[in-house]
């Protein structure tokens, strides 16, 4: 196991170097990255539905960009109120 200096700004656990600075931007980008994943469901979608209300479509190929846009909507939904209790649960804690 290697013994890293004070100066390091890693911890060494297991063997293995942890960084603790960049973990808050790393979420915050993957959070950035899904809600844009899901907002280009919810845009496929709609060209769906014009290109099924244009008759260049058929209805299940409509609707299946919906239900893969609701679905990934929901999803997204779900993990908001997951954080969202995380959050209030650390805020509970006492000090």
């Amino acid at each position: 196991m290697e013994i890293k200096g004070i100066g390091d700004k890693g911890i060494v656990k297991d063997g293995a170097s942890i960084r603790e600075e960049g973990k808050g931007a790393d979420f915050s980008k993957t959070l950035k990255e899904a809600i844009k994943k899901v907002d280009s469901l919810q845009k496929e979608a709609d060209e769906a539905v014009k290109a099924f209300a244009s008759g260049k479509v058929d209805l299940h190929k409509a609707m299946i960009a919906i239900e893969k846009a609701n679905i990934s909507f929901q999803f997204m939904v779900q993990v908001r109120n997951k954080i969202l209790s995380a959050y209030e649960e650390v805020m509970r804690m006492q000090v």
